[in-house]
């Protein structure tokens, strides 16, 4: 109880260490960034990998944000692969759940008491969108949903962007915020996209991410075309740097044919990357009184705000 009430994460996440790390541990359940630093700690506190201090740890489940970034550091930071299941929740309501190993996507809750309506991201912001039912949807398109629920929400924005994977049953996997993106040269890049560039360029070449958000540089120094930076925590730096570079930016190119035209076009140059020193993140997180919780850092911005925090970062 008192560990529950304590204000102050890093104390709490101490205090989680201490009670837990003698415990037979077999489900552990969280934000993927957070439960990280539970388990760093462990790993610092008692110098063993995580599967060695609970050896029948065998599933982890999450939700907020995508895993598949944090897959290989969590794997190394076991020691051993683990079963994960990622689930949707809400403070406004439960919306879905992994329900197969084998099929991308999450099955969406149809029968709980929430009636679902999407709104296409690119005509969100128009005057008056249109509100499609869940008949109407398509796969592969970024929608917003809107809810309306028997504890008495009406038409309401949760904020997250959705993207269908299955029609027959429906199901959905969480393609990002409508607020967080970079357009800034009219890319509409997306969580999902900068997400699954990093996951290639992690795979093909053996990097560990801790941390990474991806924010526009419109004003570059003199000479220089504009571009996107990539501020990138490494837990394990990939060998050839530059290849990394160009295997994040060819793939956020084969993702999104607008980002291919403005390279191919010669208005935006490739990514560049910008490397932050170890908790550097949790540190900016700290800044801004965010630090654990139910706080995630922004994948990507659409303007400098997190950026010129961590480059003042860098710098101290």
């Amino acid at each position: 109880w008192e560990t529950n009430c304590s204000d102050d994460w890093e104390t709490k996440v101490d205090a989680i260490v201490e009670e837990t790390r003698g415990l037979n541990m077999t489900v552990i359940s969280g934000i993927p960034s957070w439960v990280q630093m539970y388990f760093e700690k462990l790993e610092h506190k008692t110098g063993k990998k995580i599967g060695d201090i609970f050896k029948n740890f065998e599933l982890f489940i999450y939700g907020g944000v995508n895993y598949e970034p944090y897959r290989s550091k969590f794997e190394n930071l076991i020691g051993r692969k683990v079963d994960s299941i990622e689930l949707y929740p809400a403070s406004e309501g439960f919306f879905a759940f992994q329900d197969s190993q084998r099929k991308k996507g999450m099955l969406l809750q149809l029968n709980s008491g929430i009636f679902y309506e999407f709104i296409k991201a690119e005509s969100f912001f128009d005057e008056n969108p249109k509100r499609l039912t869940i008949a109407e949807v398509e796969l592969g398109v970024n929608y917003v949903m809107i809810i309306s629920t028997t504890a008495g929400l009406w038409a309401y924005n949760v904020g997250d962007t959705i993207q269908f994977t299955s029609l027959k049953p429906y199901r959905v996997m969480v393609s990002g915020r409508i607020k967080h993106y970079i357009s800034a040269f009219g890319e509409h890049v997306i969580a999902k996209e900068v997400e699954e560039a990093m996951q290639v360029a992690s795979e093909k070449t053996g990097a560990r991410i801790n941390e990474f958000t991806v924010a526009p540089q419109v004003n570059p120094v003199a000479g220089e075309l504009p571009y996107h930076e990539w501020f990138i925590e490494f837990e394990k730096a990939p060998e050839n740097l530059t290849n990394f570079r160009n295997i994040l930016d060819q793939s956020l190119q084969q993702q999104n044919s607008y980002y291919f035209d403005l390279i191919e076009g010669n208005i935006l140059q490739p990514v560049k990357i910008t490397k932050v020193p170890k908790e550097g993140f949790q540190a900016y997180m700290k800044s801004i009184g965010k630090l654990g919780g139910q706080n995630k850092l922004p994948r990507l911005s659409n303007d400098r705000k997190i950026a010129d925090a961590l480059e003042a970062i860098i710098k101290k």
